[in-house]
């Protein structure tokens, strides 16, 4: 799809911008100061793109930025100080890439940096000081748990323990100094029956390892492919896919001080597949799949008391 919306909170509107130049899926996208950059993705011939294109707001209009040194999906974008930072993806071989590039805004050009030590599409990535955290991701159909950190700097990789149990469609949130793995799938090999899981990991960012967990701070249902935040010091899960497979609409919070779940308003909508997002106290649900696609927006908010 070409379509661009912006969505205005405080008046509850969308409103449609110019349409991207290049229709695509499986984008990456970033914000750099008042500009929107989409790099890489799935173009109308199901094939890999290098096309990157960046969007002034001020202005309304799209511009061509320099492209991909190679066309790929997947790839996951962290910005700092008008660079971008592009890690990872698939290309047209289908084969996971290592490569790290980033993109400076000011002379319009993608450099090279050091390879990731693990190739990867679909990680997550986010940025803490000069560092960029990327975690988990795929291999071909396959997850993988491996989390590295690249620093900036230093311009240097460092591996960090692995996410303890391996799983696909799970979620990650930040809050405060601790890493929360969410969730997900354990894919079926071999003898093995994929599964839903319930399972909670929880990374100590400053002493540098994953604690370890009682099964009574799992979640309280199974679920992959879920919307995922931080609201008010608490972890927030809700929707996904469950066993059967069902799309679910229950929501959970996790409360950092009393180590448990709380369980939360249900989603009018119930789906997976959403974006999220967390806006002024409220985590927004856009879109995703229920029977069909859903155009459902829908925000769990805290109330000021």
């Amino acid at each position: 799809m070409d379509c661009f919306e912006v969505y205005s909170p405080e008046a509850d509107q969308w409103t449609a911008l110019p349409p991207l130049p290049t229709a695509r899926a499986g984008v990456a996208v970033t914000a750099l100061g008042k500009r929107i950059m989409v790099v890489g993705g799935v173009g109308t011939n199901q094939l890999p793109l290098k096309v990157v294109e960046m969007y002034n707001i001020d202005e309304g209009k799209w511009k061509k930025r320099s492209m991909l040194r190679e066309a790929a999906m997947g790839i996951s974008v962290t910005a700092k100080d008008y660079r971008v930072y592009a890690a990872g993806g698939m290309g047209l071989d289908l084969h996971p890439h290592n490569h790290l590039q980033h993109y400076d805004m000011l002379k319009d050009m993608w450099v090279s940096l050091a390879p990731m030590p693990t190739p990867r599409y679909a990680a997550t990535s986010f940025l803490r000081g000069s560092k960029i955290y990327v975690l988990g991701g795929r291999q071909s159909k396959y997850a993988v748990n491996a989390f590295e950190v690249f620093d900036i700097e230093t311009r240097s990789w460092t591996k960090f323990p692995n996410i303890p149990c391996k799983r696909a469609f799970s979620s990650f949130v930040i809050l405060d100094n601790h890493l929360y793995s969410l969730g997900g799938l354990r894919q079926g090999r071999l003898y093995r029956q994929p599964k839903f899981l319930r399972t909670m990991d929880m990374f100590d960012m400053e002493q540098g390892g994953w604690l370890k967990m009682e099964r009574s701070f799992f979640l309280k249902k199974r679920r992959a492919d879920f919307v995922a935040g931080a609201l008010n010091g608490r972890v927030i899960v809700a929707g996904g896919l469950g066993n059967q497979p069902t799309v679910l609409e229950t929501a959970e919070a996790f409360h950092p001080g009393k180590n448990k779940w709380e369980i939360l308003p249900a989603m009018p909508t119930p789906r997976c597949a959403c974006s999220s997002i967390v806006v002024k106290n409220c985590l927004l649900a856009v879109g995703g799949v229920n029977q069909g696609l859903s155009d459902a927006v829908e925000a769990l908010c805290v109330s000021d008391s």
